[in-house]
């Protein structure tokens, strides 16, 4: 399962809330960090280590496919966009 899902094969859920717990004790639990993922679960709360492990390797994975390219982009609205593009920003000049 992908880590775009928020949940793994073992039907574990992740909140917002603990995906944001996550990527800052990764931050702070760098990979030469001494006993790294009970630290990260430990972080996150109601986590095991081999949770996290999973989360962290599901999250890698989901990287590699997208930097391949085999996973579309998203069409982002420009930055301040009302969904309207161009016609509205025309408008005002």
């Amino acid at each position: 399962m992908s880590y775009f899902t928020s949940s793994n094969g073992s039907g574990s859920s992740w909140t917002a809330k603990q995906n944001k717990l996550f990527e800052k004790a990764l931050a702070v639990y760098d990979k030469d960090t001494p006993d790294r993922w009970q630290n990260v679960a430990k972080a996150v709360g109601g986590k095991s280590p081999e949770e996290v492990k999973r989360h962290y390797d599901r999250l890698v994975e989901d990287l590699v496919y997208i930097e391949s390219g085999r996973a579309p982009l998203p069409n982002y609205k420009p930055s301040g966009s009302n969904g309207r593009g161009l016609v509205e920003e025309q408008r005002w000049r």
